[in-house]
């Protein structure tokens, strides 16, 4: 008996969903058949390929091994399929592209006009935090990662595709949009709306208050770009946060920009690929939209601090690896 590629890509689902019910159900296949077609596949392997802690699967040392062939056998699979369809000149095939949280407020409308301009093309968009986005492109399961500070490695292709600037948001009436300049004590006694331990905005957060001498202790600490706006317009105190997820609320004056140094910061986009890995056709093109249509992404955020008053600072921090502003 071998391992066939139902079997495999079996492997693949289960380790995704950590659970046997949960990937049968997105398979649409019943618990007890995912679980024989598993079983088949360690026999087939000849070691256990899983085990079950608490109500979680977790994947054996051989599973591990098998999950990344099976993944490796996946991802070429792909490219064979985007070679043959470029030999037969039809544009078609797959891309999939997972992006940081912040990306929502940019990727679907930019996928949208792509898919417009490429319906031959089937593509999938996923959005995470940082840490599982990582996760994601050591293993090579996309055919690209948007992200702000992507990691050192000679592995990765790096392109830098636009802005994503950086503002501090207050409730319009909050004292510090009144007051021409900002004091010690001021920046001392803040409170900060931030999210979790890790994510770039807290990161830079704690880096501005650090020029002051000062550290961030939060005021609240929260899961979502969407609930730090409304903390932010509840009155619980300021955030750092990016320009895209807030130009409804600013244009409805529900927040406001507030005039402080090394904000704005321009913060940028960076397209991340595995240099090892041959970009399929889609995922070229998907690259040069993305070059095609930044710029006036960008134009449109100068645009939006010009009608607040505000512009880039020459001692803002310009470096796109400093700190990642897109979780």
């Amino acid at each position: 008996m071998k391992p066939t590629l139902h079997q495999l890509r079996i492997l693949q689902v289960v380790a995704d969903e950590g659970s046997i019910a949960a990937a049968a159900r997105r398979l649409h296949l019943t618990p007890p058949t995912l679980s024989i077609q598993l079983g088949q596949l360690a026999e087939a392997l000849g070691m256990p390929l899983h085990r079950v802690s608490g109500r979680r699967l977790q994947l054996t040392e051989a599973g591990q091994d098998a999950l990344e062939a099976a993944r490796r056998i996946d991802a070429e699979l792909k490219r064979l399929d985007q070679r043959l369809a470029a030999r037969r000149g039809i544009e078609r095939g797959r891309l999939r592209i997972a992006a940081v949280s912040t990306a929502e407020y940019v990727l679907p409308s930019l996928l949208g006009r792509f898919r417009t301009a490429h319906p031959g093309i089937e593509a999938s968009l996923t959005i995470l935090p940082r840490d599982r986005l990582i996760e994601r492109l050591n293993e090579g399961r996309d055919d690209g990662y948007l992200m702000t500070r992507p990691p050192a490695s000679e592995r990765l292709r790096i392109e830098t595709v636009g802005l994503n600037p950086l503002v501090m948001i207050a409730a319009p009436d909050h004292p510090w949009a009144r007051q021409p300049e900002l004091a010690f004590s001021a920046v001392t006694e803040a409170s900060f709306v931030v999210r979790e331990p890790g994510s770039g905005t807290r990161l830079w957060t704690a880096d501005w208050l650090a020029r002051f001498g000062a550290e961030l202790q939060p005021a609240l600490e929260l899961g979502s770009n969407e609930a730090i706006k409304q903390a932010v317009m509840a009155g619980h105190g300021l955030a750092v946060i990016s320009l895209h997820a807030v130009t409804l609320e600013l244009e409805a004056g529900r927040l406001t920009l507030l005039r402080v140094p090394h904000f704005p910061a321009p913060v940028r986009w960076s397209l991340v690929q595995g240099r090892g890995v041959e970009p399929t056709p889609a995922a070229l093109a998907f690259r040069d939209h993305l070059h095609d249509q930044f710029p006036a992404l960008d134009a449109t955020m100068h645009e939006v601090l010009a009608r607040h008053g505000l512009a880039f600072p020459e001692d803002a921090l310009t470096e796109p690896s400093e700190v990642d502003a897109a979780r």
